[in-house]
């Protein structure tokens, strides 16, 4: 590209001084060729006045005199009279080449005045070349500006391929550079905009990814205790029948967090919230959670209203009743009580245990990512407020001495209501 810009501008820029340079070195040809012309014309009228002055004042010509006041002249004058008299001053030139111009007078006075035409000449060539030479100079500047030009816009796109580039390498960060060139700039812009929507893409699925190893933790940590049980209690075919069952029950939980986290990626799981039994999802979770708590030698009790029915997917809540009781087990300490009721615009549950609680300074921000006060990933409490806001509830921190945490659902009979929803989406 920058090679044609540089050909086109240098082509009109030749075609710009030809159409001006040959039409002006002509009319300066001409022009001092009959400046010359009048110029030896000139001289010949005020020789042969000055000869008929002499004439009249009858003083003979001073060949010497009128060579030194007409210097690098060939002059010639005949005077009529008995005998003609003729004056030569000066040589004729050693080229021979002779630009003339004569006078005469009606009383018999002829002058003829001739200068070398060489030197005419070369004085057309001299200007000729100083032409030449500011042509050459407008050419140069010309090619100069051509370069400037060219790396002007050729630099820039470069750029932008580099920043191409780089996004097809997966190198997502907006460059932010302007070129003040407005198509240009407005390129960058799409690049830019191309980048951050690629960055806000990769950061989802790389939180996704996250999510998903967190989540899947909790049910495949269940589902391996259930197998151990069954591998202990290998010689008590009940027990191996109910450790099974419960195992099963892992099994399809887990199938029910991947399609929850799989549809959660894809922001369909407000249409997928259906009437959910909210006693059957507590017992399973109790069922589940009982051994773990019992190992770490606390208790889990269920309490409150029962026959409950709330909007939400059956997973989802699931999940946050399970990180709820797991951010328990880790951080907080005695029994767990889960306490489920009914207002008049939510069916609460309640999550507390009878631990020290949470610390002031982290409270606030206990549900933003990466926040955990006892060296936890800050996964578990973020992704359940997330899953309980995508059935269109909240969780919320409602005491933070002991730790209480309650989830607001919407009553299954307010489906066709329009929710209001507080917290992340």
């Amino acid at each position: 590209m920058r090679r044609r810009l540089l050909s086109s501008t240098l082509v009109v820029a030749v075609i710009a001084v030809l159409l001006l340079g040959v039409p002006l070195g002509v009319v300066v040809s001409r022009l001092i060729v009959d400046e010359a012309a009048q110029e030896l014309g000139a001289e010949a009228k005020r020789l042969v006045g000055e000869v008929e002055y002499a004439r009249v004042q009858e003083t003979p010509l001073d060949p010497q005199q009128l060579e030194q006041k007409y210097p690098g002249r060939f002059i010639q004058i005949w005077e009529r009279g008995t005998p003609l008299r003729v004056t030569v001053v000066g040589d004729p030139p050693p080229s021979g080449h002779l630009m003339t111009e004569d006078a005469q007078t009606n009383t018999g006075v002829y002058v003829r005045i001739s200068r070398d035409q060489d030197q005419v000449e070369q004085d057309v060539r001299a200007r000729l070349l100083l032409i030449v030479a500011l042509a050459v100079a407008a050419l140069a500047v010309a090619v100069s500006l051509a370069v400037v030009q060219s790396r002007r816009l050729t630099l820039p796109l470069q750029d932008l391929a580099k920043i191409a580039d780089r996004l097809g390498s997966g190198d997502a960060r907006p460059s932010k550079h302007r070129y003040g060139i407005p198509e240009l700039d407005r390129v960058a812009q799409v690049l830019d905009r191309s980048a951050t929507r690629i960055s806000d893409l990769l950061t989802r699925e790389r939180e996704f990814a996250t999510d998903a190893s967190h989540q899947l933790r909790t049910p495949l940590t269940g589902l391996t205790m259930r197998l151990e049980e069954i591998v202990a209690a290998s010689d008590e075919p009940e027990v191996v029948r109910e450790e099974g069952e419960a195992a099963i029950v892992q099994a399809e939980r887990l199938t029910a967090v991947i399609d929850e986290l799989l549809a959660a990626a894809r922001r369909q799981r407000h249409a997928q919230a259906e009437p959910v039994a909210i006693d059957e999802v507590l017992d399973q979770q109790i069922t589940e959670w009982a051994p773990v708590f019992r190992d770490a030698g606390r208790g889990l009790h269920l309490e409150g209203a029962r026959d409950l029915k709330a909007m939400a997917t059956t997973g989802g809540f699931g999940q946050v009743i399970a990180s709820l009781l797991e951010n328990s087990l880790r951080h907080g300490g005695g029994d767990v009580t889960v306490t489920s009721s009914c207002g008049d615009n939510y069916v609460v549950i309640e999550v507390a245990d009878q631990g020290p609680g949470i610390s002031d300074e982290i409270a606030p921000k206990i549900f933003e990512r990466n926040v955990s006060g006892g060296g936890g990933t800050g996964l578990g409490l973020t992704l359940a407020r997330a899953l309980a806001a995508a059935d269109g509830g909240r969780l919320e921190l409602v005491r933070r001495r002991p730790a209480t945490f309650a989830i607001f659902l919407r009553p299954a009979e307010d489906d066709n209501r329009n929710r209001v929803v507080s917290g992340p989406a």
